[in-house]
């Protein structure tokens, strides 16, 4: 007799986040991946994209095309979608502050591949996601735009504009992904994303621009992007948490009764915080141990899943390095049996119990930030930045101390030859150096070509809307449609809500000021090079471009601060000129640059040449961040004193690095 096969269940959507260069190269990554089997697109926007900048701007430079593709208006919009029928596609947009302004283009586009439906019709159609999560953006990312509470708005707007129009989009991703890379311990993740949730919900109930009978669909429609760690025991007691928190809370606060409406909904980045560059290869079991945090338990697992490549901490992923990771998906999905069965934790009592402790902690540090006026209250208290931070450099510590395991960087460091890194700058994709040139052609050929009067005449109707209370979408599409850029319309908005800098979280960090003999002999170091240059030594951290991942830079900037350096670090998103202006007025003895986004070799030598314009040359430069080995060589060529990547884990063992290159600069024995 033969066995029955049970009966699978439908395997998660499969992303691969992707995005390059260039509208055209882009296009035809996402045809290759939907033919390989990807059964989502996710797509990644370059920073000035993400920021509200065209590529004409100054704070461009060295930035387009490079973390993903530039899209500075319709045009362009038009070529990353070609032969992709949108009607059909379900896509995932990492885009936060700019969201509004890329979904209308995308449903323009839309409305273009389909000329015999109404747009109402067209719309109706599209499926997919708009990251839209500006809270975390002002914790973590750091591509955040406008003050909090317009920024609220516009997802506000957004929200309720998806749920009239586009009933399939899911306008808003709540996402913790961010919040653990920036330091998050899971109570922290959780916590943290459902009190973003909340305040984002509030601001559309209190709009009241939906109807009692319309705001179980509001709810039914917020998603979650989340993040999983390597501890996958914990990751999936944090999603069971997750499940039973959302469900509580929107019955309990929002009495939304259908349970379908309560259904905690999220898709998933695993972790790549924890990659490492030290051995890469181990990166595979990382990456899979991870997706089983998120899979595993059916009444918790994930809707959509995208995995990083085994070589994200060395640069940008070849396609056959998302091939491999797209793979590792399918292999899980349709060769294991794991769809094939009921819950698999129902009944745990080792389950239920760490649930129950991260339910219990999660409330605990929800109710802090509720008492504190609630989420966007606690943002511009820095509250939660300060809490992230300290919680980060925790971490940090506990694997500098060996508490914490890191294979192939801390322990078991001994290793054969990898064929995978063999040839390094071989074993990434190098960002077209062409691509900035022909994004500002772009941008100048579009201009051309449109209706000035129109695009005016469509922004300042815009402008005035966002005096009054009205929903800001249809005024954004009538934007998009007249031929407006992603510059000009975030700058329009710039103009009535102003622009906002994020607390930095660094200056009320707990650091580890007693980390033993190693940190205590650094100090020594600090204070007797101090008192032979006559007074404290001075570290400027900069973070030139729009690289807003400003983990790393707060982390060296604690340390520093710990080691006995005064610490000049004003934040992200400055220029060359700020950076060297803040070096000139501090007097500082060295300057620290974070760049993580690929731009160093155009934004690195801008801040050296500064600094020999204003007389200060001989003040050293270090630079880290995710640099090739070929850059690293050439930026020390151009008179960098020391360049560190993400294999040079040891904070204090970087803080006596810089002291020697202070003591070097200034002919000290």
């Amino acid at each position: 007799m033969t066995e029955a096969t049970p009966a699978k269940d439908r395997p998660w959507v499969m992303r691969t986040y992707a995005g390059h260069s260039t509208a055209e190269a882009s296009n035809a990554l996402y045809r290759t991946n939907l033919a390989k089997g990807q059964t989502g697109l996710s797509v990644a926007f370059d920073l000035p994209t993400q920021t509200g900048y065209d590529p004409t701007s100054p704070l461009a430079r060295g930035e387009v095309g490079k973390v993903g593709v530039p899209i500075p208006h319709l045009g362009e919009m038009r070529k990353l979608f070609a032969d992709i029928p949108l009607t059909d596609m379900n896509t995932s947009m990492t885009i936060n502050a700019t969201a509004m302004w890329l979904l209308a283009m995308y449903q323009v586009v839309a409305e273009e591949q389909n000329p015999d439906l109404a747009p109402e019709q067209v719309a109706a159609q599209l499926a997919g996601t708009t990251q839209n999560d500006i809270i975390k953006e002002y914790l973590s990312r750091g591509t955040y735009v406008f003050p909090p509470e317009h920024s609220l708005r516009l997802i506000s707007d957004m929200i309720v504009y998806t749920v009239h129009n586009i009933p399939k989009w899911n306008p808003i991703n709540i996402c913790s992904y961010h919040l653990q890379e920036a330091g998050a311990t899971p109570t922290q993740e959780l916590a943290y994303a459902l009190c973003t949730a909340v305040a984002v919900l509030d601001q559309v109930k209190n709009s009241g621009q939906v109807s009692e009978a319309d705001f179980e669909k509001v709810v039914g429609r917020i998603s979650f992007f989340v993040n999983a760690g390597v501890r996958f025991i914990e990751e999936t007691c944090k999603m069971r948490a997750f499940t039973q928190l959302w469900d509580e809370i929107t019955r309990e606060r929002y009495g939304v009764t259908d349970p379908k409406m309560r259904r905690f909904r999220y898709g998933v980045q695993v972790n790549s915080l924890g990659l490492t560059e030290a051995q890469p290869e181990n990166n595979v079991q990382r990456i899979v141990l991870e997706m089983l945090g998120v899979t595993l338990s059916k009444n918790a697992r994930a809707r959509a899943v995208q995995l990083p490549a085994w070589n994200e901490a060395l640069g940008l992923p070849r396609p056959w390095d998302q091939q491999w990771s797209l793979r590792l998906q399918q292999v899980l999905a349709f060769e294991s049996d794991l769809l094939e069965y009921d819950d698999i934790f129902e009944g745990s009592h080792v389950i239920e119990a760490k649930v129950a402790e991260l339910v219990a902690g999660a409330k605990a540090e929800m109710d802090r930030v509720q008492a504190m006026g609630g989420a966007v209250a606690a943002v511009e208290a820095g509250y939660m930045k300060s809490e992230l931070v300290a919680s980060h450099a925790r971490r940090r510590a506990r694997i500098e101390a060996g508490e914490e395991i890191i294979v192939g960087v801390n322990k078991f460091e001994t290793t054969a030859p990898s064929p995978l890194t063999a040839d390094l700058d071989g074993a990434i994709q190098t960002a077209d150096p062409a691509a900035e040139q022909a994004a500002i052609a772009s941008v100048q050929a579009w201009g051309e070509q449109r209706d000035d009067a129109a695009v005016a005449e469509a922004l300042a109707a815009l402008a005035a809307a966002a005096k009054t209370t009205d929903n800001l979408v249809p005024f954004t599409l009538a934007a998009a449609r007249a031929g407006a850029t992603t510059g000009e319309w975030t700058a329009t908005l710039r103009e009535v809500f102003g622009e906002f800098r994020a607390p930095t979280g660094v200056s009320g960090a707990v650091g580890v000021a007693d980390a033993g003999a190693e940190l205590a002999a650094v100090r020594e170091q600090v204070q007797a090079t101090g008192e032979e240059l006559g007074g404290r030594l001075r570290l400027l951290v900069g973070k030139p471009g729009l690289d807003g991942h400003s983990n790393g830079a707060e982390q060296v900037a604690v340390r520093a601060r710990d080691a006995g350096f005064e610490v000049i670090y004003q934040g992200i998103r400055l220029t060359p000129e700020q950076i060297v202006a803040a070096a000139v007025a501090e007097d500082v003895h060295c300057v620290g640059l974070s760049i993580l986004s690929g731009s160093h070799m155009e934004l690195v030598p801008a801040v050296l040449q500064g600094l020999a314009a204003a007389g200060m040359g001989d003040v050293p430069v270090i630079v880290g961040g995710i640099i090739p080995d070929s850059d690293g060589k050439q930026l020390i060529r151009q008179g960098v004193a020391a360049v560190y990547t993400p294999k040079d884990f040891g904070l204090t063992e970087i803080m006596g690095g810089i002291v020697e290159v202070i003591r070097k600069a200034n002919d000290l024995a």
